[in-house]
């Protein structure tokens, strides 16, 4: 299941999954809409409320003070929100649900990795990883029947929440975006599939391996 799929699937009273300001101010971090004020000077990211298109499109840092009525100098930014920054590892996690909203299962666990001076879209690997992470009570008032949540961490905070499966990994251990202008020498073992989105054009893939 795609995004757009997820949003028309979602139950009228769960739609605030979709809006990352909201979830941000539920959750109870430092973040507010264009136009209001930033309680202290400082480095925060920048993003769209909603983005169905996924990728990190539209995100950036930016310094801020005081107003915030022009996030970035030359840009309308109406439906972008402010948020404090978050620093650690990135975690993506699928959690299996039944049909009573309770997670049953979590399943999926995939770490990834970005060089600091990529833009915040561009990762350069995701890779399984055994983390167990709890899952987070805001769920517990879900009003839908979904099969999957897709959670995205960073260094312990909640930031995403999709109503579906993570949609890259499918049965490898590792994947390698290949980026408009890239070239990379990919390890033994990997192939390539094209998979194009946003600014990716697909991955180098291997098989995943349990043992």
């Amino acid at each position: 299941m795609w995004e757009d799929e997820a949003w028309l699937n979602c139950h009228n009273e769960d739609l605030w999954i979709f809006d990352k300001l909201i979830l941000a101010k539920k959750l109870g971090y430092v973040c507010g809409p264009v136009g209001v004020d930033v309680p202290e000077p400082g480095y925060y990211i920048v993003r769209p409320c909603v983005n169905i298109m996924g990728m990190g499109i539209g995100a950036t840092i930016a310094w801020l003070e005081g107003e915030t009525d022009v996030l970035v100098p030359g840009f309308h930014m109406e439906g972008y929100f402010w948020c404090e920054i978050f620093e650690g590892r990135h975690l993506s996690v699928d959690y299996k649900l039944d049909n009573k909203r309770r997670v049953i299962a979590q399943d999926l666990t995939v770490e990834g990795f970005r060089k600091k001076e990529n833009p915040l879209w561009k990762f350069n690997k995701w890779k399984r990883v055994d983390d167990v992470v709890p899952v987070p009570q805001i769920f517990t008032s879900l009003r839908g029947n979904y099969e999957y949540i897709n959670c995205e961490y960073i260094d312990d905070k909640l930031v995403e929440v999709h109503l579906r499966q993570n949609s890259d990994m499918g049965d490898s251990n590792e994947i390698i975006p290949v980026w408009e202008g890239d070239v990379i020498q990919p390890p033994n073992g990997f192939e390539y599939v094209e998979n194009r989105d946003y600014k990716r054009l697909g991955f180098y893939k291997n098989k995943y391996n349990n043992d």
